[in-house]
């Protein structure tokens, strides 16, 4: 696919990289402060593996069209490029085509914007197949409408064909059709790896394991929570958007024999637009799962807007009822990192808790264990609060029913019950929820 490689933004690891915010006065986020969004892009920069030599806001009240910033600030930015042998700027925030080249001729350096970046994490994180497709799809989306930038021979033209004549097909319009009919192609092949994943869940959903979801800010430490219950290796580092795809391991839960534990791409602020529509598809296990795991960096000052933006994600979803604003699924919030507290924000906290009784909150440390059988218990306690006693008199020789009722109901009773033409009977009272009830219905 060599129309795309050629135009990749080529970000190098090791690179040093000067990262610029531009905060727009009257209508920047409502959320999240400057200095929350500085870090966080500085985050991303180091995801990659550049060398942050400094981030700066520059307040913006009117974008220019052909630069976004003025040309005082563009000056700034170069002083400040050229005292620190910055090989590379960041604008964190959407450049047009045109205002990507204009600011690269000025500054006389590699400029990204925010999207370009998060796409060459996603590029080198993803490992599935599904994750390279969507990346790619993504990519490609992002590249079609900068082929003005990117391309050099784009005022070239192609002769027409046959007795057709005419000036033919221009360079650029060519590449265009290329780009599309790839993503067509990536489309196809996306529709097939969802197909094959709604089989598999559509397999776990006659197996009568539960599946509890993981989602959260990135870096709240989803993966680390995730290793820890499970003793899997998925990579856990500080660093944003260490998990792209998705990962599931089986777990024991209190008076819940079996579940399945999913472990989620990330969310962030301003998520590309090219890629909340690649990895929805990622997100539909959060929509198939019985129980959402909220993972909070309660220690990070801006948690609150870090959650505000994952609900915001969830009602897109379609998992919260708009008007309640309540999630259609159950629910657990897990405040991680509770051991990063100092005592006066912990009390402060505590009191929060306190004062929600009607929302499952667990404080805990995914780091070092501490609070996890609490989360543990909760979610159990999620998983069966609907369930109700059943009583069922089964063939002795149904051992596939009989061993399906204690592994997955809480049995309280399991007596002989006399015979039929079928052999000795059991009579088992069992507590069952609804959902485990339509379950042993169907074997």
């Amino acid at each position: 696919m060599s129309f795309l490689d050629d135009n990749r933004e080529d970000v190098s690891r090791g690179a040093r990289a000067l990262v610029v915010y531009p905060d727009f006065r009257g209508r920047g986020s409502a959320s999240i402060d400057t200095a929350a969004r500085l870090e966080e892009a500085k985050g991303l920069a180091l995801a990659i593996g550049l060398v942050v030599i400094d981030a700066i806001a520059i307040p913006i009240r009117e974008a220019r069209a052909g630069t976004l910033f003025g040309e005082g600030q563009i000056r700034n930015i170069d002083v400040a490029c050229n005292q620190d042998d910055a090989e590379l700027v960041i604008v964190d925030g959407s450049l047009t085509a045109i205002q990507q080249r204009n600011l690269e001729d000025k500054l006389k350096r590699k400029v990204i914007d925010r999207t370009g970046l998060i796409l060459e994490i996603f590029g080198e994180r993803a490992a599935t197949a599904e994750g390279r497709l969507q990346v790619e799809l993504a990519h490609l989306d992002y590249q079609a409408g900068r082929l003005v930038r990117s391309w050099t021979h784009l005022e070239r033209q192609r002769g027409g064909f046959g007795f057709l004549g005419g000036p033919g097909e221009t360079q650029i319009e060519a590449d265009r059709r290329m780009i599309r009919d790839r993503m067509a192609r990536l489309r196809r092949e996306l529709e097939q790896v969802r197909r094959t994943r709604g089989l598999h869940r559509s397999r776990r959903e006659k197996a009568p394991w539960p599946v509890i979801a993981l989602v959260g800010y990135t870096n709240a430490g989803k993966s680390t929570l995730f290793n820890r219950l499970t003793g899997a290796g998925v990579m856990a580092e500080d660093l944003l958007f260490a998990t792209l795809d998705p990962t599931m391991r089986r777990i024991r839960l209190p008076g819940v024999d079996k579940a399945i534990l999913s472990d989620t791409v990330g969310f962030i602020s301003d998520l590309p637009t090219q890629l909340v529509a690649a990895f929805r598809a990622t997100l539909e296990e959060v929509t198939a799962a019985d129980v959402i795991v909220h993972v909070r960096d309660i220690a990070n000052p801006d948690t609150a807007a870090q959650k505000a933006e994952v609900l915001d994600i969830l009602s897109d979803l379609g998992l919260l009822d708009d008007e309640a604003e309540t999630p259609r699924i159950p629910m657990v919030e897990a405040w991680n990192k509770w051991d990063l507290l100092d005592a006066e924000r912990a009390i402060e906290l505590t009191d929060q808790i306190a004062a929600h009784p009607d929302e499952v909150i667990v404080p805990l440390s995914a780091l070092t264990g501490v609070g996890t059988d609490a989360l543990l218990e909760a979610v159990s306690r999620l998983l069966t609060q609907g369930a109700r006693l059943h009583t069922f008199v089964l063939p002795a020789s149904d051992g596939q029913r009989l061993a399906w009722l204690h592994a997955h109901g809480e049995v309280l009773a399991d007596d002989e019950a006399g015979e039929d033409e079928r052999g000795p009977l059991r009579r088992l009272s069992v507590r069952l929820e609804p959902r485990e009830l339509g379950r042993f219905t169907r074997l």
